[in-house]
C-alpha cells in the first residue's frame, strides 16, 4: 500500500552515507538521485522505498513529532542487526529491543531508533509461537 517515505535532512552527504551503510544490510540500493536534492533506496523500483531529502521549500528540515517509519524484516535476527547497525552509524535508541508488550513471548519484535537528522524509525518483524 505504501510507495515510498520521504525523510527531511539538512545535510544529504550525511545522511545519505547513514542509509547506504543501513539499509546496504538489507539489500536495499540507491535507485533515484537528484544531486543535491535527493536520493530514495529499495530492493528494487517496484517495492516501497525510503528516501532523503533536503526540504523543497528551502526550510530546515525538521523531525515530525508522531511521525516514524517502520521498517518490516523478516526475523528477530535481523531486527537485531538492522537495529545495532543504526546505531553503529550513529543513530540514538529510542526504543531498546525486544517484544511489545515487553512480557510477550511472540507477535511484534522491535529495536526503535533516530537517524543523524532525528527521524524516528524502527524495524520490527512478527514472530510466531512454534
Amino acid at each position: 500500500m505504501i510507495g515510498y517515505v520521504t525523510l527531511g535532512t539538512n545535510d544529504l552527504a550525511k545522511s545519505s552515507a547513514f542509509y547506504d551503510a543501513l539499509l546496504g544490510t538489507i539489500g536495499a540500493e540507491r535507485f533515484m538521485e537528484e544531486a543535491d536534492y535527493f536520493i530514495a533506496w529499495a530492493k528494487s523500483p517496484e517495492e516501497p522505498s525510503i528516501a532523503v531529502s533536503v526540504p523543497f521549500n528551502k526550510e530546515p528540515a525538521t523531525v515530525g513529532n508522531g511521525t516514524m517509519v517502520a521498517v518490516f524484516l523478516e526475523s528477530p535476527d535481523q531486527v537485531d542487526a538492522f537495529y545495532a547497525k543504526a546505531l553503529e552509524l550513529g543513530g540514538s535508541c529510542e526504543g531498546k529491543l525486544g517484544f511489545r508488550p515487553e512480557d510477550a513471548t511472540s507477535g511484534f519484535y522491535a529495536g526503535y531508533f533516530r537517524d543523524l537528522d532525528g527521524n524516528k524509525l524502527n524495524a520490527f518483524c512478527m514472530v510466531t509461537e512454534s
